[in-house]
């Protein structure tokens, strides 16, 4: 305990550094405002600011872009209460019910609730980060190769299993986004491998073009392709204080969001969508106020913006632990600590006692930023919206395509970037969701590296990954998640929890 309470304020004194608690604040900001504007999710926004990072400390880029990431959550809520418009997926349950709660004036409370449960799941969330991570880490410690191969598998696995539409799909994704991880210079031989006598290719394909085109530019032209379509606020938000009445009925609900938020974060493919909607489904089963859902129940509110909040922030546990993202924005996380030279995995809180525990500590002080930027500026976030999407989305274009040429100052990027772009387009068309493929991206050359050393250290016997007790195991949960995801009856359950 008392190494804990040291560790934790040597994060608070990395965290409070007037450089990272810039970047922390402009992070915040970012994500709110993201969460605000539909259609602009923190994939697609820090997938296109992944190249501003690129100067600054890792710590203080990595700060950010978690800012960011947990900033589009309490953001998202805004403008689902108010107008019905959820700005970010995960927000799509609070508009069941947040924005019936301001059809009765009751829009100030369902905001203080989302923010304040929020803040809370957030901060519980924060320690459980903090507590389990050495643990985690001194477990992970004890793994061998074929142990990490198993549990990549595992994480991918898991992955294609809950996203959305076809499993078979989402395998293929996860199998063409190893195979793009591939392609460059083997590390061990010296070939070439996928590269097509591109001279480009011989140091792989680059993680800022994949994620920024797949995610970022596609999302643009998706949204080009929707009508402009502008809400107004027609009800006043009114008292932004609860009654007892509803301090009493939402504060089970903040625990009970928060409980499962924090449990399905760290699942491989889950992250704030997937608690979201797992915590109004309990919430419709075990609240005394279940019988006013439909109609402004305020429990619908606490428990989703609770668990969101809280999947967020557990979802940084797999990655700062064992260096597995636990879903797209992950995926991210690690591009964006390799391309600052860092290996995620079980020895970075070790290696990197500034990035771990500072990232740690400004969870907390950027779930504080949060609730004082989101109470009293609701009406600045509103009028964002009124923003037409016809003059951002130019400006964001020009600065993706400075952004990426700056990297290497290559133009062979930029081109790389808008195939990936088109890529990511048709993907959309076809309902094949790209989140599986970038995760695959990330994990393939990990996970080819650990297949090797397993091979070399069992000298060719494929047998080590069952006969090690971890790695067996590991398999076996993976065979069983795929084999129960083919079967008709669960498939089915697992569209209807996805769609709402």
């Amino acid at each position: 305990m008392d190494l804990l309470i040291a560790n934790l304020a040597h994060g608070f004194s990395v965290a409070l550094s007037w450089n990272n608690l810039l970047f922390a604040f402009i992070g915040c900001m970012i994500g709110t405002a993201i969460g605000v504007l539909p259609g602009i999710g923190p994939v697609a926004t820090i997938s296109l600011l992944l190249p501003i990072t690129f100067g600054q400390p890792a710590t203080t880029a990595i700060i950010m872009l978690a800012g960011i990431y947990y900033g589009a959550q309490y953001g998202g809520s805004t403008t689902a209460i108010l107008l019905n418009l959820p700005g970010e997926v995960s927000s799509v349950v609070t508009t069941l019910e947040g924005y019936k709660m301001a059809r009765r004036g009751r829009a100030g409370a369902a905001l203080t609730i989302a923010a304040l449960g929020s803040f809370f799941a957030g901060s519980v969330a924060t320690v459980l980060v903090a507590a389990s991570g050495p643990l985690l880490t001194s477990i992970a410690l004890s793994f061998g190769p074929a142990d990490y191969f198993s549990l990549m598998l595992l994480g991918l696995i898991i992955a294609a299993v809950l996203a959305q539409g076809s499993v078979i799909k989402s395998v293929g994704m996860v199998v063409l986004g190893v195979a793009l991880g591939l392609v460059g210079t083997d590390v061990q031989t010296g070939q070439q491998r996928f590269t097509f006598g591109i001279p480009e290719l011989s140091d792989g394909l680059g993680f800022a073009a994949l994620a920024m085109g797949m995610f970022g530019i596609a999302e643009i032209i998706l949204n080009l392709e929707r009508p402009e379509a502008r809400s107004v606020l027609t009800t006043k938000v009114g008292s932004l204080y609860l009654n007892r009445e509803e301090v009493r009925r939402a504060v089970p609900s903040v625990l009970r969001g928060t409980l499962v938020g924090s449990a399905l974060g760290i699942l491989p493919g889950g992250g704030a969508a997937l608690a979201s909607f797992g915590s109004y489904m309990m919430e419709r089963r075990l609240s005394k106020g279940r019988a006013e859902f439909g109609t402004g129940a305020i429990e619908g509110v606490a428990g989703p913006e609770s668990a969101n909040n809280a999947a967020s922030q557990t979802s940084f546990i797999p990655l700062l632990t064992l260096g597995i993202p636990a879903n797209a924005v992950m995926a991210l996380m690690v591009g964006a600590l390799i391309i600052q030279g860092i290996q995620p995995g079980p020895r970075m809180v070790e290696a990197q006692p500034d990035l771990f525990w500072g990232l740690i500590a400004s969870m907390w002080i950027g779930n504080l930023m949060l609730l004082i930027i989101n109470l009293p500026m609701i009406g600045m976030w509103v009028k964002l919206l009124q923003v037409p999407y016809r003059y951002m989305y130019p400006a964001i274009l020009t600065f993706c395509a400075i952004g990426i040429y700056s990297i290497n100052n290559n133009v062979f990027d930029v081109y790389l970037t808008v195939l990936f772009a088109i890529a990511g387009y048709l993907f959309a068309k076809l309902k094949m969701e790209p989140a599986p493929l970038l995760i695959g991206f990330v994990l393939g050359p990990m996970m080819e590296e650990h297949l090797r050393r397993a091979m070399l250290l069992s000298r060719g016997d494929p047998s080590v990954f069952i006969e090690r007790p971890i790695s067996g195991t590991l398999l076996a949960i993976a065979a069983l998640a795929l084999g129960m995801m083919l079967l008709p009856n669960l498939r089915r359950k697992k569209e209807e929890a996805l769609a709402g």
